[in-house]
Formats: C-alpha cells, sequence, structure tokens
C-alpha cells in the first residue's frame, strides 16, 4: 500500500527553523531519507517552495479566482511530501514517529494513496488513465 506523510507546520514552526544550520538539517534529513530508501519503502519525497511564492486557485465562484501568496490566514503550511510504499497504515505511522522535522507546531498528516484498481473497470476514463499508465511504465 501507498500512503502520503504530509508534512505541516504553523507558520511560528517555520520560523523557528531560521536559527537551525542549513547543512545541518540537510545532513539529518538526508539520514532519514537514506533509512527510508535501505529499508525499501521510499517512493518520492519532495519540499515544496515558500507559500509566498505559491497562488490559491479558488472554485467557488465562476470563473475561479486566483490570489497570489502569502495567504492571509496561515495556521498550517504544507511544507513537502514523502510517498511511502509500506505493507499497513501502522507502518506509515512508525515512519512518521521517526520524523527529524519534529516539535512544536510541525505535523504529519498520513493518507493513503488509492490505485487505479479501487475504481470502476468498466468506466472508459479509467481504461483510458490505466492505457496511459501502462504506456508510462507506471503499472
Amino acid at each position: 500500500m501507498k500512503f502520503m506523510l504530509i508534512a505541516r507546520a504553523t507558520d511560528e514552526a517555520y520560523e523557528g527553523m531560521g536559527d537551525v544550520d542549513f547543512n545541518e538539517l540537510i545532513e539529518t534529513v538526508g539520514k532519514y531519507n537514506d533509512e527510508m530508501i535501505r529499508a525499501g519503502v521510499l517512493v518520492a519525497a519532495e519540499g515544496l517552495d515558500d507559500a509566498a511564492e505559491g497562488v490559491v486557485v479558488d472554485y467557488s465562484s465562476e470563473p475561479p479566482v486566483v490570489t497570489d501568496g502569502p495567504y492571509g490566514e496561515t495556521k498550517e503550511l504544507f511544507g513537502g511530501f514523502y510517498i511511502l510504499n509500506v505493507a499497513s497504515k501502522e507502518e506509515a505511522v512508525e515512519w512518521a514517529k521517526r520524523s527529524p522535522l519534529a516539535g512544536p507546531g510541525f505535523k504529519a498528516e498520513i493518507r493513503r494513496v488509492t490505485t487505479i484498481d479501487e475504481f470502476p473497470q468498466d468506466n472508459p476514463w479509467i481504461q483510458k488513465e490505466r492505457a496511459w499508465r501502462e504506456a508510462t511504465g507506471q503499472l
């Protein structure tokens, strides 16, 4: 099963990281990533650019409204993610608990990644997506 670990932190938690040596942070996170690679569970991992560089597309109206960052009421920023291929949600939780990006204001949300096999296979759009995934080596 695949699970996404979504790295979240409050503005204050990110501000507190300003005192951390960047090379030390990279080494600490690198060791964590290496553990997952050696265990064979890491599928993907990416960090995200500063929220001030992002945009939000709000579909509450027609046409959708696009708003540049930084965002008005940021309670928790989504800072990056990991995709893990593990046997269970409990195993994903155990990996999340080992994250070096921890402390007050940091959280990891864990969500299972659904597979194409969970959708109606007689649907023509699912069939097209399956064919695309097979052609690109994703299945």
